[in-house]
């Protein structure tokens, strides 16, 4: 489930990038997979999804919305579940690292 206390809150300025989404009236089960949904079928929809993603012009915010709400299902900027849950264990050893003092 997202966690909507990470969301921005209902500022028309923060949400507008929605407007020019190539997402935006496509239908969404191309972007969430159905519960028995796997392997290759999974990998297809996936790809076309990404291939969606690639030609939009606000991946970067939709990205940025994904990581900073958690979303935890869906392709979202471009990357999926996995990909994204890699980025943000990435950035959270990153700055464990930051915070150990120098040896």
């Amino acid at each position: 489930m997202t966690d909507v206390s990470r969301l921005p809150g209902a500022f028309h300025h923060r949400w507008d990038w929605q407007l020019s989404a190539a997402c935006r009236g496509a239908d969404s089960s191309l972007f969430f997979h159905p519960p028995d949904e796997r392997g290759d079928a999974r990998t297809e929809r996936e790809e076309k999804a990404k291939r969606v993603c690639f030609r939009c012009p606000v991946r970067q915010a939709c990205l940025r919305h994904s990581l900073e709400a958690r979303e935890q299902f869906g392709v979202w900027g471009g990357l999926g579940e996995e990909e994204r849950r890699a980025l943000i264990a990435a950035a959270r050893r990153e700055r464990s690292a930051a915070c150990r003092p120098a040896a």
